[in-house]
């Protein structure tokens, strides 16, 4: 039968126009794989079904049980495999090069998989605590591979380095190569690489400031007249702790010592309401310290190492809030996400106006780009370091937030 005939037979009986017929992609579970990591990132492994993702692939749900048995199965299959990809960056560059060459090597190997791998890389930043135990172990020794690699480099080409401050600096480099996951803001393949390399060559080449004994911040106690106050302080505390979706209005209200979550709907329409305001209190707190510095500084760059210092200060007060910004913002109500993703989108152009101002030579995106991974230094030092490690006091954090702005 010719291709005519075959058309022909397709027609329904009544003329109408021949049928599709629609074949499986031979790379259907690349696709589903591909398409889920991308929602688990933007929307959180709770925010998403499968019925999410099979509207996305425009297939039905059937369709994507036939591939995986559950949305867990997807969540930890794709998180286990980029996992394992940064492994293999690290483990298929070890050569008898020059360590200096090998360093250079791994990095760029890390940041070629960072960069194909950008739209599914939020999963691993911020998704990753909802694997089981046995997965985390698995996704947990992938990842030590590489750390365990990068800092056993740094040794090699800077043997002059204490151990803790080896850690501090791969720690760092792997941050910058991996901020990109957390924006979209769009620069050449190429261009990207080099700026990315650049920026991880500076923080691995960077001299540290001598450790000192990191200031311990002391949280104020609040009043329980101030319940509003309390209850965002330990809703807070909560989300970072367990995860938003495991944490229940009933569990705030305990932890604030109140009688049940009728009380927490005196103050808050619910947990969605808690989150939204902690945001705009974060969000309002950087955009208050642009102006002042500015007007108070003689050149953008002076502007610039101000801000960076206003805000390594306060991550450092409020160490869990500035993970939960990152982790939960998904699952804000989506009109409030919209005025926050605005607000942060401004804060970050004028961050980013201030360093072009310092080095004419890069163009917006480029310093956008760079904004962001400074930015994401403090969330990963954070997170790694803690505020109490004299290893990563707030001098060195502000150190290396400069160092991958000014080079």
């Amino acid at each position: 039968m010719g291709a005519q005939d075959r058309r022909t037979a397709n027609k329904a009986t009544d003329g109408t126009a021949p049928r599709v017929i629609r074949r499986r992609p031979r790379d259907r579970r690349a696709q589903i794989a591909a398409v889920s990591a991308e929602a688990f990132g933007s929307l959180g492994y709770h925010g998403v079904s499968m019925e999410d993702i099979a509207s996305r692939l425009d297939i039905s749900s059937a369709a994507l049980y036939r591939h995986y048995p559950s949305k867990y199965a997807l969540f930890r299959e794709e998180a286990l495999r980029l996992g394992a990809l940064s492994e293999a960056a690290v483990l298929d560059n070890a050569s008898s090069a020059p360590s200096e060459t090998r360093l250079t090597q791994v990095i760029d190997a890390l940041i070629a998989s960072s960069i194909t791998n950008r739209r599914s890389a939020a999963l691993l930043r911020w998704q990753r605590r909802y694997l089981d135990e046995a997965d985390t172990a698995t996704l947990n020794n992938q990842l030590a591979t590489v750390n365990s690699a990068l800092t056993s480099l740094l040794g090699q080409t800077r043997p002059e380095l204490a151990e803790a401050d080896l850690a501090v600096l791969a720690a760092a480099v792997l941050s910058v190569l991996s901020s990109i996951g957390d924006h979209h803001v769009s620069v050449p393949v190429r261009a990207l690489h080099a700026l990315l390399g650049t920026a991880c060559g500076a923080v691995a080449a960077c001299t540290l400031p001598p450790p000192v004994d990191a200031e311990t911040v002391v949280a104020s106690e609040i009043p329980e007249t101030f319940k509003h106050e309390l209850l965002l302080a330990r809703a807070i505390e909560l989300f970072h702790e367990r995860g938003y979706p495991n944490v229940s209005v009933e569990d705030i209200a305990a932890a604030a010592g109140l009688p049940g979550s009728s009380t927490v709907y005196r103050f808050y329409r619910g947990k969605g309401d808690i989150l939204a305001a902690a945001f705009r209190r974060v969000a309002d707190r950087v955009s208050a310290a642009i102006g002042p510095a500015v007007a108070a500084a003689d050149s953008p760059e002076q502007a610039l190492r101000t801000v960076i210092e206003l805000y390594v200060a306060g991550s450092f007060a409020e160490r869990a809030l500035t993970f939960v910004y990152y982790a939960e913002i998904s699952n804000v109500p989506a009109d409030e996400r919209t005025v926050l993703r605005n607000i942060q989108r401004l804060n970050v152009e004028e961050w980013a106006k201030l360093l072009v101002g310092a080095r004419p030579e890069l163009s917006a995106a480029e310093a956008r780009l760079l904004v962001h991974a400074a930015l994401a230094l403090v969330v990963d030092l954070g997170q790694r370091f803690g505020s109490d490690d004299p290893t990563c006091s707030r001098e060195r954090v502000v150190h290396l937030m400069r160092v991958v702005l000014f080079g």
